[in-house]
């Protein structure tokens, strides 16, 4: 029976016999007596301001197209962002914080003239500086032997 309606009585409405096995077939498949399953219909329309002759895809189909519109430009924000400032703050703080390691230096092939006269260039600035840190000691011991000291 019917949770609130046990004491009404039945009233008779005329159905063509299609449209009742429809109906009925319709009524059972979602557990619910034929006065509920017709009640549940009535309130659904009245509830949703609907008209059994209105075609709801039209207006399902806009609003879907809407939500993937809004839903595309979420994700259009999002990989903004990750792109923007999420990737390059994760990579600041990687190099703080991680050792980083040197990129390797690009090897250059040289003929042999080029490495012999790098090395002959080195060895010149080598021995120049030796030369200049003698000179250097040089002059401060004879600056220091000319001086007299006060007894």
């Amino acid at each position: 029976m019917d949770k609130g309606y046990e004491k009404e009585r039945f009233e008779s409405l005329s159905i063509k016999r299609s449209v009742v096995k429809k109906f009925r077939k319709y009524s059972k498949s979602i557990s619910k007596s034929n006065s509920m399953t017709l009640l549940l219909m009535v309130e659904f329309f009245e509830r949703n301001e609907l008209s059994p002759e209105d075609d709801l895809k039209p207006g399902l189909m806009e609003t879907e197209n809407r939500i993937k519109k809004r839903i595309n430009a979420v994700i259009a924000i999002i990989k903004n962002i990750e792109k923007n400032q999420t990737k390059p703050t994760l990579a600041m703080l990687q190099s703080l914080f991680m050792n980083v390691e040197p990129k390797p230096k690009i090897l250059i092939e040289k003929s042999f003239e080029e490495l012999e006269r790098e090395r002959i260039n080195k060895e010149f600035k080598l021995k120049l500086q030796e030369r200049n840190e003698f000179q250097f000691k040089k002059d401060n011991r004879d600056l220091n032997n000319g001086e007299k000291t006060p007894n």
